[in-house]
């Protein structure tokens, strides 16, 4: 009982935005890992960026009362070319941070390129492969896929952070490690490394 109690947890995935805020809430128990909730926060027909802010603090207040995650896992260390944007995004990051500093809940901070070298293996691919390789690992079915991308974005944060927990990745029926599942998908060849080595590696790797 204890064992298990010790490798439980419920993880808050955000990827923070001024217009879309992507959210998710990732249950894991050991290995096993299931969705409870991902979709995305929509606050741009608010004309004043800081009424927006304040809806994203309350709303995330409201998702950790709901779900009592044991943590928040965001993205940070966003880098646009428009500084307007970049502090804009930094607002925003706080604003999360915040609202799970005013509920306990601990914070874990990963930059995009440790997140995407996490999921994919790739620090520099797409948001839209990111969203592939968590439907094929997660199983999600077509028809849950969200139409937004921040949705998975978050999604993507949240499994971060299992897999920075040091346990097992889920990857599809019959694939035992990444080469297989490589393999399986049409994608490139990688090392004869077990998913777990070379995700942990790249968590330990590039910031």
């Amino acid at each position: 009982m204890q064992d298990k109690l010790v490798n439980e947890h419920t993880i808050l995935g955000i990827d923070p935005g001024t217009l879309f805020m992507g959210y998710a809430i990732l249950h894991t128990v050991g290995q096993k890992a299931e969705i409870l909730e991902f979709s995305t926060l929509d606050v741009h027909k608010l004309d004043d960026q800081y009424a927006r802010l304040q809806q994203e603090f309350f709303f995330i207040q409201q998702l950790i009362d709901k779900h009592h995650p044991t943590c928040l896992a965001i993205e940070t260390q966003f880098v646009d070319k428009n500084p307007q944007t970049m502090i804009k995004i930094v607002h925003a990051q706080g604003v999360a941070i915040a609202a799970a500093l005013s509920r306990d809940v601990p914070i874990y901070e990963y930059s995009p390129m440790k997140i995407k070298m996490a999921i994919t293996g790739n620090g520099h691919s797409t948001k839209q492969q990111v969203a592939d390789m968590l439907q094929r690992f997660l199983h999600i079915p077509e028809e849950q896929m969200p139409k937004k991308l921040d949705a998975t974005d978050a999604l993507g944060i949240a499994y971060c952070h299992f897999l920075q927990l040091g346990l097992p990745v889920n990857t599809a029926k019959g694939a035992k490690n990444w080469t297989t599942f490589a393999k399986q998908h049409g994608m490139v060849e990688g090392a004869a490394t077990t998913p777990n080595q070379k995700l942990l590696a790249a968590l330990r790797g590039k910031k």
